[in-house]
C-alpha cells in the first residue's frame, strides 16, 4: 500500500523534481517506509512514490519502477493479489525478464510489456491505482481497480497537468489555482460525501474505478474509458451457468470463490489481522482466515460505553468460538472528540459518514500489532444486506399502484404546508408519535409519492439534505442533477447495483482507505475480489433474501464455521452515539461552527436553515444528527481550508 503523486508540466524546469517531492511528502503516512521520484526534463514529467513496504520488503520493491526493457516506468499504490500465478504465466510462455526481485510490481510491470495495458489490467486481480508513463509514446497513462478501492485524482491546474492518491499532494503546490466547486457542496449535502468524478475542487478530478484514462502531449486527458464491465464478458458466462444450478452448488461456489480471495489476500511478507465486528461479513472473513491459519489470527474490534451501539460483545462471542487472538478497544465521547480535529485533513475533502470516528480508532489500534487488515467490506452490496431494499421495495410497488395525476395532488398539497407549520400542527399528536411524525418527514413523504421512477425514490430514500431544502445558497437547480441508475433486473438489483456503483466507492471505501492509510495501515477486502463481485451479482434474488433476511446464501457459508445463534440479531452497522454527544460532550464544538456570524460570514449555508435544525436537534423533539454531521463535517473541512478560493 502506497502513495502516488505525478506532475507533467514542461513549463516547470528545474524545479520539477522539488515540485513532485512535496506532493509526495504529503502523502507520507500512506508510505512511510521508503519515498522515490523519477524526472524526465525534456518531457517535463515526474514522478514521485510513497512505500508501505508489504510485498518484498526489500530495495528491489522501490518505486517509480522501470520495466525491463525501460519503456515504461510505473507508480502504483495497493496490491495485484494473483502476481505469483502471472509471473509463472510470464515464465511459461517465455515472456519473463531476468526478475531482480519478487515485488508485484515488477510482474505489473512485465505483463503490461507482454500484453499490452488493456490485457494486463485485465488480468489482474487487486486494488489498485496505477501511473504508467510511456517514454516511446510520451503518454501518461492512469488506471483505478475495478471497484474503486484505492483512490486517484487528476486534472488540469496552474501547475500543469497532476495526479495524486489524495487531494492534499495537489494543494500542497497548486493552492492558489483550486477553487471551491459548489455543485459539489451540494451532491455532499445530499450524500454526506461527493460522488465521482466530481471532487470538491473544479476541475479536479477522481477517476472512476474500472477506468483507465490516457493524457496526450497537449495535456489534455482524454475521455476515461472503462476497461472493465460487471454486466460484460465473463460476467454474463457466469450467470447462465449460474441460472441452472441448484442451491447447494451455489453455496459450494461462493464458499470457495471466497476461499481463494482470502487465501491470495492473506499473501503478505508483514504482520496480518482482521477487523472483526461479530457481523455476517467480518466473522466469514475471520473464519475463513483462521481455516487456513495455522497460526492464531489477530482480531480487532471497537466498543462503546453506550450499550445500544456496543457490538464488541458479539465480536468478542465469535473471536472465542474461532480461537482468534482478540483484541478490543472501548470508545468514550472523548475519544471522538480527539479524533474530529483530525478529521479534515484525514479525509480531503467533506465527508461525513459518522462511521469515520470509530474505523479512524481502529485502524490506529490495529497498527499497534499488524500492517495489514482484513475487512468484510461489500457483503451488503454484494448479498443484499441492506433492510433498505425490502423496504424500498414494497413501498415502490404500493406507490406505483396509485395513479400519477392522483399521487402529484396529494404531493402538492403536503408540501402547501410549510415543515415548520407541520410541527406545529402535529403537536396535538402524543409526543412518541412527534419523535415519528413530523414536518421534514411530511416533506420526505411527499416527494416520495411524486416520484416518477424506483431510482428518484431510492436516491430521495438514501439522502439526507433535499434539494428543496435549498441549504447550499443559490444551488437548488444545479443540485438537481441525476445519479445514474441501473435498470436492468428486479427491483433489489437495481438498487444493489446502484449502491456498487455509488455508494460503496465513494462513501465505504473513502471512509476505510483514509482511515486505515493515516494509520499507515494496509486495509484488504476479500469480497470485493472481481471474481466474488461478478459472483454475487450473477445470483438470483432466491440466492440473497429469503424469510425477510438478507445474505442467505452468504450466512450458509458461514453457518459452516460459526453457530448461527452467534450471528443472528438485528442489523445495526458500524454506527455511534452521534446524537447524545452532539448534546453532550461535542455541543460547544459543533455550536461554534453552526452559529448564525459564521454562516453568514462563510456565505455557502443557509444559516436559517441550520440554525432551525440545531435547535430541533438540541430541544430533544426531533433526531437531526445525520443532517447536522453533514454541516459539521463541512464547516470543519472549510475552516480548516481557509485559504481555498471560493467561487
Amino acid at each position: 500500500m502506497c502513495g502516488i503523486a505525478g506532475v507533467v508540466s514542461p513549463s516547470a524546469g528545474s524545479d520539477l523534481r522539488e515540485v513532485v517531492k512535496r506532493m509526495a511528502a504529503e502523502l507520507s503516512h500512506r508510505g512511510p517506509d521508503d519515498q522515490g521520484d523519477w524526472v524526465d526534463m525534456s518531457c517535463g514529467v515526474a514522478l514521485a512514490h510513497r512505500r508501505l513496504s508489504i510485498i518484498d520488503v526489500t530495495t528491489q520493491g522501490h518505486q517509480p519502477m522501470h520495466s525491463a526493457s525501460g519503456r515504461f516506468v510505473v507508480v502504483y499504490n495497493g496490491e495485484i493479489y494473483n502476481f505469483e500465478e502471472i509471473r509463472r504465466e510470464l515464465e511459461a510462455i517465455d515472456s519473463a525478464p531476468a526478475w531482480r526481485g519478487h515485488s508485484d510490481t515488477e510482474v505489473l510491470l512485465a505483463a503490461i510489456e507482454a500484453w499490452g495495458l488493456d490485457e494486463a489490467l485485465a488480468r489482474f486481480v487487486g486494488m489498485f491505482a496505477i501511473a504508467l508513463w510511456d517514454r516511446k509514446t510520451k503518454s501518461l497513462f492512469l488506471a483505478r481497480d475495478r471497484v474503486g478501492e484505492k483512490p486517484l485524482y487528476f486534472g488540469n491546474t496552474s501547475l500543469g497537468f497532476v495526479f495524486a492518491s489524495e487531494l492534499k499532494a495537489i494543494r500542497a503546490v497548486c493552492e492558489d489555482s483550486l477553487e471551491l466547486d459548489q455543485r459539489a457542496v451540494a451532491n455532499f449535502m445530499q450524500f454526506g460525501y461527493i460522488p465521482a468524478p466530481r471532487s470538491i475542487f473544479r476541475r479536479i478530478a477522481k477517476l472512476r474505478p474500472g477506468h483507465v484514462v490516457r493524457l496526450d502531449s497537449c495535456l489534455t486527458p482524454g475521455v476515461p474509458r472503462p476497461y472493465w464491465k460487471l454486466d460484460s464478458g465473463g460476467a454474463k458466462y457466469q450467470a447462465e451457468q449460474i441460472a441452472v444450478a441448484e442451491d447447494d452448488q451455489l453455496v459450494d461456489l461462493l464458499h470457495s470463490t471466497l476461499q481463494t480471495s482470502v487465501s491470495q489476500q492473506m499473501v503478505s511478507d508483514v504482520s496480518l489481522g482482521a477487523f472483526l465486528s461479530g457481523g455476517v461479513d467480518s466473522s466469514t472473513i475471520v473464519a475463513l482466515m483462521q481455516a487456513r491459519s495455522a497460526r492464531r489470527v489477530k482480531t480487532y474490534t471497537i466498543g462503546f460505553n453506550e450499550k445500544e451501539f456496543d457490538e464488541a460483545p458479539y465480536a468478542r462471542a465469535v473471536a472465542q468460538h474461532l480461537g482468534t487472538e482478540h483484541t478490543e478497544l472501548y470508545v468514550s465521547a472523548n475519544d471522538a472528540a480527539a479524533v474530529i480535529p483530525d478529521l479534515p485533513h484525514i479525509y480531503d475533502e467533506p465527508f461525513s459518514d459518522s462511521s469515520q470516528i470509530p474505523t479512524v480508532l481502529v485502524s490506529r489500534l490495529t497498527r499497534q500489532h499488524v500492517t495489514v487488515s482484513l475487512s468484510g467490506d461489500g457483503g451488503d452490496e454484494l448479498f443484499s444486506g441492506y433492510p433498505r431494499y425490502a423496504i424500498a421495495d414494497r413501498l415502490w410497488r404500493l406507490i406505483d399502484r396509485i395513479p400519477r395525476n392522483l399521487r402529484t395532488a396529494v404531493a402538492s398539497m403536503l408540501r402547501l404546508v410549510s415543515a415548520q407549520a407541520w410541527d406545529r400542527l402535529l403537536t396535538v399528536l402524543p409526543a412518541e408519535k412527534r419523535k415519528a411524525i413530523n414536518g421534514r418527514r411530511v416533506h420526505r413523504l411527499a416527494r416520495t409519492l411524486a416520484a416518477d421512477s424506483l431510482g428518484e425514490m431510492y436516491v430521495r430514500l438514501v439522502s439526507q439534505w433535499q434539494p428543496e431544502d435549498e441549504l447550499v445558497l443559490g444551488q437548488l437547480a444545479l443540485s438537481k442533477e441525476s445519479h445514474a441508475w441501473p435498470v436492468e433486473g428486479s427491483a433489489m438489483a437495481q438498487m444493489r447495483r446502484w449502491d456498487f456503483d455509488q455508494y460503496l466507492p465513494d462513501d465505504l471505501l473513502v471512509k476505510v482507505d483514509r482511515a486505515s492509510m493515516s494509520a499507515s495501515l494496509e486495509s484488504r477486502a476479500p469480497m470485493l475480489n472481481h471474481k466474488v463481485v461478478e459472483l454475487a451479482y450473477a445470483l438470483p434474488d432466491r440466492m440473497l433474501v429469503r424469510g425477510g433476511q438478507g445474505k442467505w446464501i452468504l450466512r450458509k457459508v458461514l453457518d459452516r464455521y460459526v453457530p448461527r445463534e452467534l450471528i443472528d440479531r438485528p442489523k445495526a452497522g458500524f454506527s455511534v452515539p452521534l446524537a447524545q454527544w452532539l448534546r453532550g460532550p461535542l455541543r460547544d464544538w459543533a455550536g461554534d461552527l453552526l452559529s448564525e456570524s459564521t454562516l453568514k460570514q462563510d456565505g455557502l449555508l443557509s444559516a436559517e436553515t441550520v440554525s432551525a435544525c440545531w435547535l430541533q436537534h438540541q430541544s430533544g423533539t426531533f433526531d437531526r444528527s445525520a443532517y447536522l454531521w453533514n454541516i459539521l463535517m463541512f464547516q470543519s473541512w472549510l475552516h480548516s481550508k481557509s485559504s481555498t478560493k471560493r467561487p
